[in-house]
């Protein structure tokens, strides 16, 4: 899968799963010169996550400036001897939002660090929704989980060092630490000269409906094909009314979503929906191969998304997150080859009939599910619930 694609002055090369992206990441670090930022949610203490430290621990060794944010959250089980050693090495270790869990939990709390960045000397980056931790869950469960991950190098990478310079600032400010001699980027970059690759970003302040509204745009422009895979799959009602509309004026809309039951509550306030989105033929695959923790989608064979946002409340409300748009046929085949093979190898696809037959008791819970969420999403205070009805 790891081709090369040339669109508008940049070189981007997908990437499937950690087996192709942890060992480039791992290459880039051992070349890296001047410095190395890495933004994760969780950081396991497991086997990638050892080869990966002790890569930026030989490159701090060596002189290389090295960063490492993680959220408070979703790192916070790396034990604290992890910790010593990177430190020890001469990284620099910072926690977005540390989770103080015997505090009552307070609404900017479920604002959490979700996105998945890795930036080398101003040349290089990577943006995913692969966390650093194994592909394989473990357990029963024997195959990788479905992700992937774009290697990215040109312009937009200035827009992405900007984003995770001024995050590693803010967060410097908030710990009381004293900011490294190296210059931090404030400026904007210039308004790119390219129109095919954009870098996106959700935070809450001036980005608040970016990466929402790129989708928005994009679905409702279709004009042949949908493709969404995405893990946690809980749009509210514009992006579900948009989906339908598509399908009514004759376009293809396929989902691939998550089979296997990971967080109870997510998934089935999803099987929620399933009803009303099958209904006006949106075809629904389900993946049980493994987990799925992809956030793509493809749309009309030419717009392509990759990043780290859910379609769910937590990811276009809450979270800060970070996606890659690309318009090109040549890497929109290459995502779609994948998607569609891993449909036909690993998913089961839904059908409406049988859906319809599940008995009383699963519907209840479906829709109970559904009703916390949506009460969820009003005492958190974003969007009142609103696009929930």
């Amino acid at each position: 899968m790891s081709k090369a694609h040339f669109v508008d002055g940049h070189i981007l090369t997908l990437l499937r799963n950690g087996a192709e992206y942890f060992p480039r990441l791992i290459a880039a670090i051992d070349d890296a010169k001047i410095f190395v930022y890495i933004e994760t949610y969780i950081y396991a203490a497991d086997n990638s996550g050892r080869i990966i430290s002790e890569a930026l621990q030989r490159a701090s060794r060596r002189g290389v400036t090295v960063h490492l944010l993680l959220d408070g959250f979703g790192a916070a089980d790396l034990p604290p001897a992890w910790l010593r050693e990177m430190r020890a090495a001469g990284i620099v270790v910072l926690w977005f939002r540390p989770w103080l869990g015997w505090l009552p939990i307070r609404r900017y709390q479920l604002r959490r660090l979700h996105r998945k960045l890795a930036l080398v000397d101003e040349r290089l980056v990577f943006i995913s929704g692969m966390n650093i931790n194994d592909d394989i869950p473990g357990g029963a469960i024997t195959a990788p989980r479905l992700d992937y991950t774009v290697q990215v190098q040109g312009e937009v990478v200035e827009s992405v060092q900007v984003a995770m310079e001024r995050l590693w600032s803010l967060v410097l400010w908030v710990n009381f630490r004293r900011r490294e001699r190296r210059r931090v980027k404030f400026q904007p970059p210039q308004k790119p000269s390219h129109n095919k690759v954009f870098f996106l970003t959700r935070d809450n302040f001036k980005h608040r409906h970016d990466i929402e509204k790129a989708y928005l745009q994009a679905i409702r422009g279709a004009q042949k094909e949908i493709i969404i895979a995405n893990a946690y799959f809980l749009p509210g009602k514009r992006l579900r009314q948009a989906l339908c509309d598509a399908v009514r004026r004759g376009v293809r809309v396929l989902l691939l979503l998550q089979g296997k039951v990971e967080y109870r509550l997510q998934h089935y306030a999803t099987l929620a929906l399933y009803d009303e989105l099958l209904g006006v033929g949106v075809e629904i695959y389900e993946y049980h191969l493994s987990y799925l923790h992809a956030k793509v989608a493809i749309i009309d064979g030419n717009w392509t998304t990759i990043g780290s946002s859910n379609i769910d409340p937590l990811s276009l409300w809450m979270a800060r997150e970070a996606n890659l748009v690309v318009h090109d046929a040549g890497f929109a085949e290459s995502l779609r080859a994948s998607l569609m093979h891993e449909m036909a190898q690993g998913a089961k696809p839904v059908q409406h009939l049988e859906w319809r037959e599940r008995g009383i008791l699963q519907r209840m819970l479906m829709r109970a599910s559904y009703a916390i969420v949506r009460l969820l999403a009003g005492v958190s205070g974003y969007a009142g619930g609103r696009d929930y009805d």
